[in-house]
């Protein structure tokens, strides 16, 4: 057997082409690749959010029960303090749900903050970086380094 190397797509749905590729592409940052007609797909790096939405007729080429508007659950790496992703995020009203809070993605423990789609699919920005430190105050204890 060859082994699997990679994630290469997974599928979303949306409710409305232009709002949601508006949103992928000006908050997630993704992308946007014409299919053909109103049907795009979003490329974040090397992977890809394949559509669905209205008008589309996949037959019988989809899920046993196919993907809807609202009920993906996505996790997007940051390259940054998260804290910058919280201030994209305002930038382009969309209110942070959670976070930023501890967690653990494909790359280890990062920070996250969790967000939804104009559909409310629950989307993820998780930053790797390390979190803010800083040394005790304490002269004692001057060599003592704790997380913030």
């Amino acid at each position: 057997m060859a082994p699997v190397t990679r994630l290469d797509h997974t599928v979303i749905a949306v409710s409305d082409w232009r709002v949601s590729t508006d949103f992928y592409r000006d908050v997630v940052g993704a992308e946007v690749i014409g299919v053909g007609g109103d049907r795009v797909a979003f490329r974040v790096g090397p992977n890809q959010l394949n559509v669905h939405g209205p008008g589309v007729d996949l037959s019988d080429n989809v899920a046993r029960l196919p993907v809807r508007p609202g009920n993906s659950d996505i996790c997007f790496v940051w390259a940054g303090p998260i804290e910058e992703a919280v201030a994209h995020l305002r930038r382009h009203n969309v209110e942070v749900e959670t976070g930023p809070v501890r967690r653990f993605g494909a790359g280890g423990t990062g920070t996250s903050v969790y967000f939804r789609d104009p559909d409310g699919s629950l989307l993820e920005f998780i930053s790797y970086e390390a979190p803010p430190r800083r040394v005790s105050p304490d002269p004692a204890d001057a060599d003592i380094i704790v997380d913030a």
